[in-house]
This record gives C-alpha cells, structure tokens and sequence, in this order.
C-alpha cells in the first residue's frame, strides 16, 4: 500500500498570498492604532505619552481603554471588509478612521456631558474613580462603534 502526503499544486501559492494578505492587514491595523492613539492624545488635555511613562495612574487608565476601544474598532472594519485584498484593505482604512473619529468625538461629548475635568484627572498623580467612567466610556463606545461598521 502507498500513501502520498502530496500537497495541492496551488497549496505554495495561497500560502503566499495568505501571509502576503496578514502582512498588509497588519500594516493597515498598526497604522490605524497609531492614528487612534495620537487622535486621543490630541484631544485629551496634557500629554498622554508622557503622562503615561510618568507613571500618572489615570492616564494609563484612560490611555489603555482608548487602545482597546481603537482595537476593537480596526478589528472589526478589517473583519468586516470583505471582497478582493485590494477593496478589503481600503474599506478596512477607511471604516477605521472614521470609526476612530466618531470614537474621539463621542467620548469627548460625553466627558463634557458627565462635567468631568478630564485634563486634571489624567494629570493626577494619585488614582480617581472618574478614570474608571472614562475608560469605560471609551470601550463601551469603542463597541458601539465597532458594531455600526460590522
């Protein structure tokens, strides 16, 4: 008896172009993370990187949740873009940044809604309760949004 562990002729070939395509999804959601991080630290009152390597306990709060939310929001527009790699990329870009704009100013309203002195929050050095609200503002949001792409 004889028994082949013969590979599929295009099996090389959609191995490539399957490592070629999470190679470019990756470029896409490291770049929009970078985008989102920035459009939070710009409209967030101090500087959230420093804030941050100070060791400023809400800052990382709030910084952290505002990754996960940016996260969960390329996650889902990468997902949910479909079609050939070309299409899937640019949808995935672009369901991202807006969904990272709509993120930034729906926090920012309801910041402003709650009266919270969000500069002075992150700048403190002790932790606030209030970091909690914010960064569960931010993930809440970061589905909300998440979903309105899917």
């Amino acid at each position: 008896m004889n028994s082949h562990l013969a590979l599929d002729a295009g099996f090389g070939a959609a191995i490539g172009q399957g490592v070629g395509a999470i190679a470019l999804y990756a470029v896409v959601g490291l770049l929009l993370m970078i985008v989102g991080f920035y459009a939070i630290d710009w409209t967030t009152p101090g500087k959230l990187s420093a804030l941050v390597r100070g060791g400023a306990p809400n800052a990382v709060i709030v910084t952290s949740a505002g990754l996960v939310s940016m996260a969960l929001i390329v996650v889902v527009a990468i997902y949910s873009s479909a079609g050939k790699l070309a299409e899937g990329l640019l949808s995935a870009l672009i369901f991202g940044f807006v969904g990272i704009i709509v993120q930034v100013l729906a926090v920012r309203l309801l910041e402003w809604v709650t009266r919270l002195d969000i500069g002075s929050l992150i700048e403190s050095d002790r932790f606030a309760p209030a970091s909690v609200v914010v960064a569960s503002a931010h993930v809440a949001l970061g589905l909300v949004v998440a979903v309105a792409i899917s």
